[in-house]
């Protein structure tokens, strides 16, 4: 099963050492930088900016009152999205790393053949922590961002997943299983959101009759 769905054959392994390979002094601190945006301890800081956004968002003026309800609930719902995500995509990844305990390309592979810049990590590769926050952050935010946002958060998940491999940290694997985890659970936590509010208007319509 490892073979097929972590070493793709030989291609994860490939895949890695094509962008690792890689390096000049600027594009190493571009990758240095994504990684650095992508780390889960920002989460207080974008959910600040997240807030500060919202609150300027739904106060615009020359607005009925429905248009007003709908705008605060749709920036209110990315709000609650955004934090229960954070909360649970947490609890996962700190289950599932030291479960699976896969090691780190400077442990699996010889030493001499892995580029590392940063601090060296051999442990928890799968999946990766940096990549899950970057898609979680998008992912749930993506409700109310405009068609030019929606494509400058597709290049800030690419370019934090990027990062991890180009400074030796992460197979592509470990990556794209990041991001397929916290899609994951943006898409749950969001779902399950919806099935509440239903069932709060329900219960509410119910009891005016």
């Amino acid at each position: 099963m490892k073979e097929i769905f972590y070493d793709w054959g030989g291609a994860n392994v490939w895949l890695f050492h094509a962008i690792n390979d890689i390096h000049f002094a600027w594009l190493d601190n571009i990758m240095l930088f994504g990684t650095y945006l992508g780390v889960h301890t920002f989460f207080s800081f974008y959910l600040v900016l997240l807030t500060l956004i919202a609150l300027f968002a739904v106060n615009r003026p020359a607005q009925d009152f429905s248009a007003y309800k709908t705008r605060v609930k749709r920036w209110m719902a990315v709000i609650a999205v955004f934090s229960l995500a954070y909360w649970l995509d947490g609890i996962l990844l700190g289950t599932l790393k030291p479960l699976l305990d896969f090691p780190r390309p400077p442990l699996a592979l010889p030493l001499d053949s892995v580029h590392i810049i940063g601090t060296a990590e051999y442990h928890h590769s799968l999946p990766s922590g940096h990549a899950s926050f970057a898609m979680m952050v998008v992912a749930s935010w993506w409700p109310v961002l405009t068609r030019w946002l929606r494509v400058a958060g597709v290049c800030f998940v690419v370019w934090v997943g990027v990062s991890r491999i180009s400074l030796g940290a992460h197979f592509p694997a470990d990556v794209l299983a990041g991001f397929i985890l916290s899609l994951g659970v943006v898409l749950l936590v969001y779902f399950a959101l919806q099935m509440v509010m239903r069932f709060q208007l329900k219960r509410d319509a119910t009891f005016k009759q």
